[in-house]
């Protein structure tokens, strides 16, 4: 019941903020970060008060008695639905991070919304609510609810508080993400059906539907809605189109959500659904689904040294970063898979900052175009340095998260395929290229922009967060084992049950 608390929270807070503007225009963005504070503490001491012999698996890791913490009540018996949440290692993990980013993207909006800011903050909220759903959900019809409801709220925030194309960018955003769940939601429902024809009777359970024996005809199509759905999300070559445009037009806190924590549902649905439930399929599928990582992750890079907008060239940073995680899953080892989740730790701070800093030049420039900054450190030293730390984390430099996180997923990788590697490690070449030319076209160079000694440098509000995420990343990258241990057994678990390498005709492993 401790988990469902959590999601009612968040949706409550919601509700309180949006009526809260009747009272006064600045109250609902404290009760949006009293919400999510109170939400972050609630977690913590339920975590606090499990056993440490409860981050260790049964001998039988399908059971619900493995995870860390299981509820479920009937819903809709009549076909099997229940109202069934759990959590292990990555779920904490990920909920942690989806509650530090809301305080984070609260903080980043705190001036910058003057319409309409109860409903803001309330879509903020519901946002968070939809996405912590999808990380404890393990009855599918509601993991696709969860799904929807983390989509419609993130619509709503990009359609009405975005920039000026943001009606375009919107529904470019909703059509991918629709298309793509309606396509999983169809192959949820042929699950269900198998599982009746098996069994005799529906179930939506993650638990019932992992051992199921499918027929050959259905698994592959099933497995490839799957792949699409959670791809888009990703989001992973050649998806990808949507996010640019939605990053561009989004709110600061809209983006530092999106790159955060949205993309990263992705990647968990592909870790905790797709691989496992149809896992013959996925190897048989992973030289493609590897191939497209790789594209991903050169084809970012490029793109993103080619722009002149700030926040596209951060978005297509996070295409080429994004492609590491699909190959980290598909190489299916403990080190890529290991390295794979860590990228969506690392990859979701370093990449929030980025975003915040976006956001931030743009409320105080009017512009995003770097072709009309130059030469900002003199008047903003403190936002050039905090710039100049989370660029380099991008990048990869040694002794940060993000580092950690490339590297687990390169070793991982290359042994299964070496040369998938050597392809996959020119991101770090060219991420380097385009992490320090943003740098220098925005802050170094020539004073171009007309207001440069009326700028305002960082105030202590906006320290604070920027500081807390530095912290975060240092210690993932010279501390990374906490993270590690707690996840390895669901790593352990999940290898432990599907024991198999990808399929790669004709190469060398």
């Amino acid at each position: 019941m401790s988990l469902a608390i959590l999601i009612i929270l968040l949706l409550a807070g919601g509700v309180v903020a949006w009526q809260a503007e009747r009272f006064n225009r600045d109250l609902p963005r404290w009760i949006s970060l009293a919400a999510i504070a109170l939400a972050l503490l609630y977690f913590l001491n339920t975590v606090s008060g499990l056993h440490p012999d409860s981050f260790s698996l049964s001998p039988n890791p399908t059971e619900a008695s493995s995870w860390l913490i299981h509820y479920q009540l009937d819903w809709i018996p009549r076909f099997g639905i229940r109202f069934e949440l759990a959590m292990d290692g990555l779920s904490l993990l990920l909920i942690i991070l989806t509650l530090v980013l809301g305080l984070i993207a609260v903080a980043s909006s705190w001036d910058e919304i003057s319409f309409k800011p109860g409903l803001f903050q309330a879509n903020l909220l519901w946002t968070l609510a939809g996405v912590v759903g999808v990380f404890l959900a393990l009855d599918l019809f509601l993991f696709f609810l969860f799904w929807e409801v983390m989509l419609i709220p993130m619509y709503c925030l990009i359609a009405i508080w975005g920039h000026e194309d943001k009606a375009y960018a919107s529904m470019k955003f909703f059509i991918f993400t629709q298309v793509s769940g309606l396509l999983m939601l169809l192959s949820i429902m042929v699950l269900a059906w198998q599982g009746n024809v098996v069994n005799g009777q529906y179930s939506f359970s993650y638990f019932d539907l992992l051992s199921l024996q499918f027929e050959s005809r259905y698994s592959f199509w099933m497995m490839l809605g799957f792949f699409l759905a959670f791809t888009v999300k990703l989001p992973g070559f050649p998806f990808h189109t949507w996010l640019p445009d939605a990053h561009t037009q989004a709110p600061t806190a809209g983006s530092v959500l999106l790159a955060g924590i949205l993309l990263k549902t992705g990647a968990y649905g592909l870790l905790r659904f797709c691989i496992p439930l149809f896992p013959e399929e996925s190897m048989q599928f992973a030289p493609i689904a590897m191939t497209l990582g790789a594209a991903g992750v050169v084809y970012g890079a490029i793109l993103a040294f080619a722009q002149i907008d700030f926040k596209r060239l951060v978005a297509y940073s996070s295409v080429s970063h994004m492609g590491f995680v699909l190959l980290g899953l598909y190489a299916w080892n403990s080190l890529a898979i290991q390295g794979a989740i860590m990228q969506m730790v690392a990859h979701g701070v370093s990449t929030a900052a980025l975003f915040m800093l976006a956001g931030a030049l743009q409320h105080r420039l009017h512009t995003r175009d770097m072709n009309q900054m130059g030469g900002l450190w003199q008047a903003m030293p403190r936002m050039g340095a905090c710039a100049l730390f989370f660029a380099v984390a991008s990048l990869g430099l040694p002794g940060l998260g993000n580092f950690v996180a490339e590297f687990l997923t390169l070793v991982g990788l290359f042994k299964v395929n070496p040369w998938m590697t050597a392809i996959a490690a020119l991101g770090l070449i060219t991420g380097a290229i385009y992490s320090l030319w943003l740098i220098q076209k925005t802050f170094q160079g020539e004073h171009l922009h007309q207001q440069q000694n009326t700028l305002k440098d960082f105030g202590q509000r906006e320290m604070i967060t920027m500081a807390a995420m530095m912290v975060v990343l240092i210690w993932l990258g010279l501390y990374p084992q906490p993270v590690l241990d707690l996840t390895q057994p669901v790593v352990d678990g999940l290898q432990s049950m599907f024991p198999l390498e990808p399929i790669f005709h004709g190469a060398s492993l």
